[in-house]
């Protein structure tokens, strides 16, 4: 990277120092920045096909400013000559995933708390008028991945028992509401620092629609990371309180439409971690018995 690029954009110091970031799954080019002000920010390169969609997730972190979220603060977004170009400020930690486990219980629920109220403030953000109904949505992809899974040679143990559970709640659905959903909320997207919550990073696949499906994250990765952070969220959501049945019902329903759009996706993105990803899946079915039970073992 050269820092003479960095120099060009209109930002308020000059940069004297730039390191690659080569951390996550992103195809994007990640630098952190540090600027003659001791200001530390991160620049983004991608695809300038790319530019409408990041546009988007832009606007969002700009919407999450107005709610108080921690989080990136967007600075800038263009393109120079098919390199598009991001820069926004720098959460200074690190993956909570690499740290938590050197936390004590109490320290690992503490967090999960406050990443809870944090995922509750972003849901304040309604969807755009012109975004179909989550019910809508939601079920003509479920049937899709259905589809694709009956035609699939990969099969998951009783998975007659699980579509079942699925067709007897998917009504379940129905008119709830519609809005922005982070949708990939777990602790390798949560920063920290000092066992302090720094903020939330990754908001490229933000969607709309309930945001109960958020705690989806919950009982596919982080749940088998910390059980005391997982608690920790759900109850921080719920103003430090027990969800009740309905939250528990829906949260069993979406994990059970996973179960399908796991093996489909898998098998087409990346197929050699089939198998980790079926223990995943395999191990949150035990988690509820293969759904006799709503509310899981851990929890």
């Amino acid at each position: 990277m050269n820092i003479d690029f960095i120099n060009q954009l209109q930002l308020k110091s000059r940069c004297t120092e730039v390191i690659e970031i080569k951390k996550g799954f992103s195809t994007d080019k990640k630098y952190l920045v540090h600027m003659e002000d001791g200001q530390k920010l991160l620049l983004r390169l991608f695809d300038g096909r790319e530019l409408e969609s990041k546009k988007a997730e832009f606007r969002i972190l700009e919407r999450m400013q107005e709610y108080k979220i921690t989080c990136s603060q967007p600075i800038l977004i263009g393109e120079v000559e098919g390199q598009g170009y991001s820069v926004t400020s720098y959460l200074d930690g690190n993956d909570a995933e690499d740290e938590i486990s050197t936390y004590s219980e109490v320290e690992q629920y503490k967090l999960g708390l406050r990443a809870g109220e944090e995922l509750r403030r972003m849901h304040q953000l309604e969807a755009p008028p012109d975004i179909s109904s989550w019910y809508e949505r939601k079920v003509e992809k479920h049937q899709r991945y259905i589809e694709a899974y009956l035609a699939c040679d990969v099969k998951v143990q009783n998975d007659h028992t699980i579509m079942e559970f699925i067709d007897q709640n998917i009504h379940l659905m129905k008119h709830r509401p519609n809005l922005f959903q982070h949708d990939d909320y777990h602790v390798s997207n949560i920063i920290v620092s000092n066992k302090e919550f720094v903020g939330v990073v990754d908001f490229g696949r933000f969607d709309w629609g309930d945001p109960y499906h958020e705690f989806l994250k919950v009982g596919i990765f982080t749940r088998g990371v910390s059980i005391p952070f997982s608690r920790g969220q759900i109850r921080g959501y719920f103003y430090n309180e027990d969800p009740d049945d309905e939250f528990w019902r829906l949260y069993s329903l979406y994990l059970a439409m996973c179960v399908f759009s796991t093996v489909i996706w898998t098998l087409k993105v990346i197929p050699d971690s089939l198998d980790e990803m079926l223990d995943k899946v395999y191990t949150y079915l035990d988690d509820h018995d293969y759904f006799r039970r709503i509310t899981p073992k851990w929890y």
